[in-house]
C-alpha cells in the first residue's frame, strides 16, 4: 500500500511542479516582453519631459521680451508726452515695438500650448509606466510565491501566484493596450 501512496504523491508533486514551470515561463516571458516595452515608454517621457522644459523656457524667454518691448513702448510714449523726440523717429521704433510685441504675444500662445500638450502627454505615457510597474510588481510575487509553492508542495501557495500574475499581466496588458485600468493607491505607495 505505501508504494502505491509514494507513486501518488510522486504524482502529485510532478502535475504541481509542471504547473509551476509552465506559470513560472509564461510570466517570465510576459515579463521580459512588458519590461522593453515599459523602457521604451520611459525613454518617451523623459523625451517629452525634456522637450517640455524647453518650451517652458522658451515661453519665459518670449513673455520676458515682450515685457521688455512694451517696457519700451511705454516709455517712448512717454517721451512722446514730453515733446522732445524727433516725432518721425520715435513713430518708427513705435512701429517696431508694436509689431514685436504682436509677434511675442503670438508666439508666447504657441509655446505656452505646446508645452502644456507635452506635459499632457508626459502625463499620458507616466500612466502607463504605472501600469507596467504594477505589473512587474505582481508578476514578480507571482514568480516568487511560485518558486515557494514548489519549494513547499502547496497547490494554495501556486493558486495565490496565479492570481497575483493574472493581475499583473492585466496591468500589462492595460499597458500595452492603453486601457485606462489604474490602482491609484498602489502606484501612490509603489511611486515617488
Amino acid at each position: 500500500m505505501s508504494e502505491a501512496g509514494d507513486d501518488s504523491d510522486k504524482k502529485h508533486d510532478r502535475r504541481l511542479n509542471d504547473l509551476i514551470a509552465v506559470t513560472v515561463v509564461i510570466l517570465t516571458v510576459f515579463l521580459a516582453v512588458s519590461k522593453v516595452k515599459d523602457d521604451n515608454i520611459v525613454q518617451a517621457m523623459q523625451k517629452a519631459q525634456s522637450t517640455a522644459v524647453d518650451a517652458w523656457a522658451e515661453y519665459q524667454s518670449t513673455r520676458v521680451k515682450l515685457h521688455v518691448d512694451e517696457n519700451g513702448l511705454a516709455m517712448l510714449r512717454l517721451l512722446e508726452s514730453s515733446g522732445s523726440i524727433d516725432k518721425a523717429l520715435a513713430a518708427k521704433q513705435a512701429a517696431e515695438y508694436e509689431a514685436d510685441i504682436k509677434k511675442y504675444e503670438a508666439r508666447s500662445k504657441e509655446t505656452r500650448t505646446k508645452a502644456e500638450e507635452l506635459e499632457k502627454e508626459y502625463t499620458r505615457l507616466n500612466l502607463r509606466d504605472d501600469q507596467f510597474d504594477i505589473s512587474d510588481a505582481l508578476i514578480s510575487i507571482a514568480i516568487a510565491v511560485a518558486a515557494v509553492a514548489a519549494l513547499v508542495d502547496a497547490w494554495w501557495l501556486l493558486y495565490f501566484a496565479w492570481g497575483s500574475g493574472c493581475l499583473g499581466m492585466a496591468f500589462g496588458i492595460a499597458g500595452f493596450a492603453e486601457i485606462g485600468l489604474r490602482a491609484q493607491w498602489l502606484a501612490n505607495l509603489l511611486g515617488t
